[in-house]
C-alpha cells in the first residue's frame, strides 16, 4: 500500500469515521494543515458529505470544476481541507470547524459567510528589505510593511477569493475565544486574561472557569463567524 494512505486504525482521533469497517484511508496530502485538523476531499465528499459513493465519483466530480477550496477551484482529491477552509461544491457552501467532540465538522454556511475566512496569526518574522512575513495556521504567510500591524495569536480575516485581508481581531483581555484543543474543545468564552511565560512553557490563556494555552486559542469576531449550530 503507497505512502499516500494509512491504517483506519491509527487516523486522527478528529476524523468522524468508522475505524473498522475498511483496513485503509486516504491520507491529505502535505499542506499547511496537520493531519489532524484536516481530511482529504475524496474522503470529504464519500465518507462525509456523501456526495460520491466511491473515490473514483468524487475525482469525477473534481475534475469538473465546480469544487472550491477558499474560493479557488481545486481538483486533487488528496487535497486536505482542514479548519476554518471554506468548502464550496457547486451552490452549496461548507466550513470546517471542530465541534465539541474534537470531531472535524462541514457545516452548511451562506453565500455571505462563504466570502470570508478566519486565519490565526501562528507566527512572524523579518525578512529581506525590513518587512514582516507573518504565517498563517492554514501555512499561508503575508508579507506587511510594519511589524507591529499584527500580533501572534491575532485572527485575520481573509475576502475570498481574492485572499486579501479586510478584517482584524486582536488577542487580549475581553476577546470573544473559540478553543480548537484541550478539554474545553469546540467552546465560545471570553478571554479574562493572558499569561506570557519568559521560558520554554506555554503561555497561558485565562477564562470565567477554566485556564488553557495559548495554542488552543482562536480568536473570532462573533458566533456568527462560525456555523458552531447543526442546524436542523
Amino acid at each position: 500500500m503507497s505512502s499516500s494512505h494509512m491504517k483506519r486504525l491509527t487516523m486522527p482521533r478528529s476524523w468522524p469515521l468508522t475505524r473498522k469497517t475498511e483496513i485503509w484511508v486516504q491520507k491529505p496530502n502535505p499542506g499547511g494543515h496537520s493531519d489532524e485538523m484536516c481530511m482529504p476531499l475524496g474522503i470529504i465528499l464519500r465518507d462525509v458529505l456523501g456526495m460520491a459513493h466511491s473515490r473514483r465519483e468524487a475525482k469525477r466530480m473534481l475534475s469538473t470544476k465546480k469544487i472550491l477550496v477558499d474560493g479557488r477551484i481545486e481538483t486533487d482529491v488528496g487535497r486536505g481541507v482542514g479548519l476554518m477552509d471554506v468548502l464550496t461544491i457547486g451552490e452549496d457552501n461548507f466550513r470546517c470547524i471542530i465541534d465539541e467532540n474534537g470531531k472535524l465538522r462541514y457545516r452548511s454556511i451562506s453565500d455571505t459567510a462563504a466570502k470570508s475566512k478566519l486565519c490565526r496569526v501562528t507566527g512572524k518574522n523579518t525578512i529581506r528589505g525590513g518587512k514582516t512575513q507573518v504565517h498563517l495556521h492554514d501555512g499561508r504567510n503575508i508579507i506587511v510593511e510594519d511589524a507591529n500591524t499584527y500580533n501572534t495569536g491575532d485572527t485575520l480575516v481573509l475576502s475570498l477569493p481574492s485572499q486579501e485581508v479586510s478584517n482584524h481581531h486582536s488577542f487580549g483581555e475581553g476577546s470573544l475565544a473559540y478553543l480548537t484543543g484541550g478539554s474545553h474543545i469546540g467552546t465560545v468564552s471570553k478571554v479574562v486574561s493572558k499569561d506570557v511565560k519568559r521560558s520554554s512553557k506555554p503561555n497561558e490563556v485565562k477564562f470565567d472557569d477554566f485556564g488553557t494555552i495559548a495554542d488552543y486559542v482562536f480568536i473570532i469576531g462573533s458566533k456568527k463567524d462560525l456555523p458552531l449550530e447543526v442546524k436542523s
